[in-house]
């Protein structure tokens, strides 16, 4: 067994290898403070057949007895992953993709598993860390070793791997991954914060993920495994010379003015060309042939772009595709808008809700409920394909990068009381389908009367390299763009500063300056878009509308709570019943209790009967009660619901009582005054004589 320990950060980390699953192709234990995960690394024998992409597979694993918990519902056991689990695997698989050699498409899955939670810090860097650790000792062949930092902006200062209580008070949430040399990816939240506040956040990232690869380079030198040699297949350059003349100019004197049906036509009709011209009759080299011109279509294309600043579309670097905006396209929903650019297009509806409809948070640590939410749907007909529908990786990602873009503007629940959910149909697609929810779901607040702070775009940049360093960044890519591009960079914000930011990288060598470059391009075109929709709406509706539910808070006391709820619930379902109102127990320790409802007047009727229910009975008071129970001594009467009284048989008649039923049966009213509260609690009443 190996054993490497570090510091980062004040807090020790240990990475061990050769005590547990020994059988992949690279394990390690990754421990710091109570957390503890086994990364696990296996490589299949053989290339899959056919492949044209390299499959790699990575999983995060959560497990109930990792935080000492049992699994929810009828079935003790973990099922499907959560949410939190599919986005952290995502975020894990975004910067270790780049590092595997071009042409590798052997199978390798990556499984981190948690074994021991430490809840009072993240641990998405220290899954990273883990990933990267499992394949630097394993014989996988990986270019390079990948370290990962959380870097947060806690009181002006910024701060690397910060605990949970400094993360609530952050104004960032920002992971940086890469390697020793280069940034290969970035995934933030930020509380609209300059461009050259994000640049110094990277750095400071980038500096302090180098101790994780230190950490790396120590145990890989001490396990000393040797790599797979990988030899990438020869290509086969005679035929790629005919090809090429065969092509010539074609590709780049044509991708200057198309949309993407008009593209897709011209790029499939010269692939036909080519397999026509150089395939041989009985086809044994058509993957041959249609590989040699994928790579020759991507090579010109990607020339044309960098050296003649042509793009497939004929626009500028620079340029933004048209926009248009619409909103209350939807009669019957509380907020809805159309945002189209180019070829991309995104509904958003916003929905109202009670807080009842909070989304309770399925992370690990401590339980959080979300008032507001955001759902992303990328149907096939959006990109004019038949497929199924679902809510995948992609799916998740791009709504969890569209909320946090949007959070910072959210007001809170004290100053708007509603639940907002917040869901972007994707109904045409063709780059950037993500920061074009950003834009509909601002603009569908807007309209829905949600008091924002400000409106809210989102743009994707990208960058296309040579190899001479040469370089053009281009704002709003498009598919194409995106699929031939080194860099997809997308930048959300406000005009006061950034709410999100999202970068992954192809290549290694992303320079500050190509990162400033790419920020100050991403900030025009964040600005000229932000003026399209605040042509059509600016500001927030000043009411939101009539079809959304009314809602109230009012406090009450903690120890009436019980009381409200009454026994099995039977009171509050009673209130409920009674006024036609949705009653809700907000927080218990406080006291707080939301009331909703169809209107003002429901609300009114329902806060009343509950104040009536929780409210102290008081020495002097009058009130008008009820009989509940009649014994030999006097009458009980119910003064308020739950509240009780004894009119004795001495106060029940001016005159002397020699029986109770003579003057009162259950059910009768009676009109009391209250002239004694004991110390415990209990209450006397006499008699009020008209």
């Amino acid at each position: 067994m190996e054993k490497v320990i570090g510091n980062i950060q004040g807090r020790e980390i240990t990475i061990e290898t050769g005590k547990m699953a020994r059988q992949a192709n690279g394990a390690v234990l990754l421990r710091c403070g109570e957390t503890v995960l086994l990364a696990t690394a296996t490589m299949a024998k053989e290339a899959r057949e056919g492949a044209d992409f390299f499959p790699l597979m990575v999983e995060f694993v959560e497990k109930y007895y990792a935080a000492g918990k049992f699994a929810g519902g009828y079935i003790k056991r973990e099922a499907r992953p959560s949410k939190n689990a599919t986005l952290i695997s995502r975020l894990i698989d975004r910067p270790l993709r780049p590092c595997f050699p071009d042409g590798f498409f052997n199978e390798v899955q990556i499984i981190i598993t948690m074994l021991s939670l430490d809840d009072s810090f993240p641990l998405e860097y220290l899954s990273i860390l883990a990933a990267s650790s499992a394949l630097a000792v394993s014989d996988i062949p990986c270019n390079n070793y990948v370290g990962a930092a959380l870097v947060g902006d806690v009181d002006g200062q910024l701060v690397v791997n910060p605990d949970h209580e400094q993360m609530a008070q952050s104004t960032l949430d920002m992971i940086v991954a890469g390697t020793n040399d280069a940034v290969l990816m970035i995934e933030s939240g930020a509380n609209e914060i300059s461009e050259e506040r994000i640049i110094d956040a990277i750095g400071v990232g980038h500096d302090a993920l180098k101790e994780g690869i230190r950490l790396q380079e120590e145990l890989a030198a001490k396990v000393n495994k040797p790599k797979l040699q990988f030899v990438p297949p020869q290509k086969n350059t005679e035929m790629a010379d005919k090809i090429t003349a065969f092509l010539g100019t074609k590709i780049s004197d044509n991708l200057k003015n198309g949309n993407k049906q008009e593209i897709d036509d011209f790029l499939n009709q010269i692939k036909d060309d080519v397999i026509a011209e150089f395939v041989t009759e009985d086809a044994d080299n058509l993957d041959e042939v249609t590989d040699l011109f994928g790579s020759i279509k991507k090579k010109q294309i990607r020339e044309s772009i960098i050296q003649q600043k042509i793009r497939p579309d004929g626009r500028r670097t620079d340029e933004i595709r048209d926009i248009t905006v619409d909103v209350d396209l939807l009669p019957a929903v509380h907020g809805s808008s159309l945002f189209t650019r180019g070829e991309t297009q995104s509904l958003g509806v916003i929905t109202l809700g009670t807080d009842g409809d909070e989304q309770n948070s399925d992370a690990f640590g401590e339980q959080v409920s979300e008032s507001f939410y955001f759902h992303y749907n990328f149907p096939p007909f959006s990109v004019g394909e038949c497929g199924f529908l679902r809510t995948g990786r992609r799916e998740l990602g791009h709504g969890q990068l569209a909320q946090r873009a949007l959070e910072p503007v959210i007001p809170s629940k004290d100053e708007f009381p509603y639940v907002i959910r917040l869901v972007s149909e994707i109904l045409e697609s063709n780059g950037s389908s993500s920061m074009a929810s950003v834009c509909s779901g601002s603009l569908s607040l807007m309209s829905s009367g949600v008091p924002t702070k400000g409106q809210v775009s989102g743009i994707a940049m990208g960058l296309l390299m040579d190899d001479s360093g040469n370089y053009t960044i281009l704002s709003d890519i498009q598919g194409l763009e995106d699929h031939y591009g080194d860099m997809d960079f997308k930048v959300a914000g406000t005009s006061k500063g950034i709410t999100a930011l999202q970068l992954d990288i192809k290549i290694e060598g992303l320079s500050k300056e190509i990162l400033v470059d790419a920020l100050r391009q991403a900030k025009d075109g964040r600005f000229h878009i932000l003026d399209k929709m605040n042509e059509l709406i600016d500001a927030p509706r000043s009411q939101v509308t009539d079809r959304a539910p009314k809602v109230e808070t009012i406090m009450i006391k903690p120890d009436k709570v019980g009381l409200l709820i009454g026994p099995g619930g039977k009171q509050i379902k009673k209130i409920e019943e009674d006024t036609k109102a949705v009653v809700y127990v907000v927080d218990g320790d406080k006291g707080e209790v939301s009331i909703s409802g169809k209107n003002s007047e429901i609300i009114n009727f329902a806060k009343k009967v509950i104040q009536e229910l929780v409210k102290d009975v008081e020495k002097g008071e009058v009130y008008d009660g009820k009989v509940v129970k009649i014994m030999n001594f006097g009458a009980f009467v119910e003064l308020l619901p739950g509240k009780e009284a004894l009119l004795h048989i001495s106060k029940i008649a001016e005159e002397r009582v020699n029986k109770v039923e003579d003057y009162f049966s259950v059910g009768d009213s009676v009109k009391v005054k209250v002239m004694e509260i004991d110390r415990q609690g209990r209450v006397n009443v006499s008699r009020i004589f008209d």
